[in-house]
């Protein structure tokens, strides 16, 4: 049967033009360490604010490995993971105004409606309507195709000319180190800086705390590469916590003071525990990481040095600012990507994700074919 064209509704995209429903490819996760790349239906838009985007280019990260492991059981097998990527608007719900057929956009890992009480007040994340529901209540970007809601206010165009890779770290790391790591943790001038974990995450927090000039940013982490890619991009000190005592170490390092702001990017126990060691009275911790198991908070030690910490799911507020940055070549967001892959190779460059330290990988890069 044909498809029948109701007035004020966006015709279905998923159907052809003699009905027949097209399919993509994704990949599905159906639990943990179970990822196929196999044939979906495309999506459809549902209501008349989302917009169909076909996917250029994705990536991987690390919370996409977190649920692989079971630490976000509010993904249900059959979902589409991924929340990363730039592409080309395939179709507009008929309420969508900011966009049209055929612009390039980046894709935000936040939805967000605009219009609900968390939203008015920047927190996006919180969107009752949206927040982070790409790759994890709905289905994501790792596909072919993606459906967006609330495409106005979760899509941004892309500039002509733009290197369109380095942009998709703006889909979520670089928003996601500067909000919940520098922004929440309080960078200053002339403060001292301690991230724990080196990996994609933990160096767009070194990138962006560059931007407040503090007087040290010491990188903690086990992987010598990756830690020489830390001291790349600008740390002043490097810690491989497998061969030195962290905690004496950054105590050397401050005059036995601790760092004003540390900034946990690693979502385990264990380095949310260091950190509670590193952080000098009247400072920071800053937890970034995704931790899928209790941590232990030391009450007994902390209680009384006036330290804050803090937690945040990032809501990309600041995205518009960092991508003036790249624009105008303040900020190298390209230097994060390792590794190339075509978007129908993911399942290898899973591999070589989940294998970091062996494959020296930060970033991958997945370009449709």
């Amino acid at each position: 049967m044909s498809a029948i064209a109701i007035p004020g509704k966006t015709k279905n995209p998923a159907l052809s033009s003699t009905g027949s429903r097209r399919t993509m490819k994704a990949l599905v996760y159906y639990g943990p360490g179970k990822k196929f790349w196999e044939e979906k239906s495309t999506p459809a838009i549902v209501e008349p604010t989302d917009a169909l985007v076909k996917i250029q280019k994705t990536t991987i990260c690390g919370t996409d490995l977190h649920i692989m492991k079971g630490d976000v059981p509010e993904v249900v097998p059959g979902t589409i993971i991924g929340h990363e990527g730039v592409g080309i608007i395939e179709e507009v719900g008929s309420a969508v105004s900011n966009f049209k057929k055929g612009d390039h956009v980046l894709i935000s890992c936040i939805t967000s409606c605009g219009k609900c009480d968390y939203c008015k007040r920047g927190m996006y994340s919180h969107c009752e309507n949206g927040g982070w529901i790409l790759g994890h209540l709905i289905d994501g970007t790792q596909a072919e195709y993606v459906r967006i809601p609330h495409a106005d206010n979760s899509l941004y165009h892309i500039p002509d000319g733009s290197d369109e890779e380095a942009l998709v770290m703006l889909s979520d790391i670089l928003p996601t180190g500067f909000e919940c790591g520098v922004l929440n943790g309080k960078v200053q001038p002339g403060s001292t800086v301690a991230i724990v974990g080196s990996g994609p995450i933990g160096l767009a927090a070194l990138l962006t705390a560059q931007f407040y000039s503090p007087a040290q940013i010491i990188l903690i982490d086990p992987d010598d590469n990756r830690l020489a890619v830390a001291k790349k991009f600008g740390a002043t000190e490097i810690i491989n916590n497998s061969k030195v005592d962290p905690i004496e170490r950054v105590k050397t390092l401050t005059g036995n003071k601790g760092a004003d702001t540390v900034i946990e990017a690693v979502g385990i126990p264990a380095t949310f525990e260091l950190c509670q060691s590193l952080v000098a009275p009247g400072g920071t911790i800053a937890n970034i990481g995704v931790h899928g198991k209790s941590a232990e908070l030391h009450l007994e030690r902390l209680w009384a040095h006036n330290i804050t910490i803090t937690t945040r799911l990032v809501d990309t507020v600041t995205t518009p600012m960092l991508l003036k940055t790249i624009q105008s070549k303040k900020l190298n967001s390209r230097q994060l990507i390792t590794h190339h892959f075509k978007l129908s190779d993911i399942i290898n460059a899973y591999d070589t994700f989940q294998n970091a330290a062996k494959e020296k990988a930060l970033k991958v890069i997945l370009t449709s074919e």
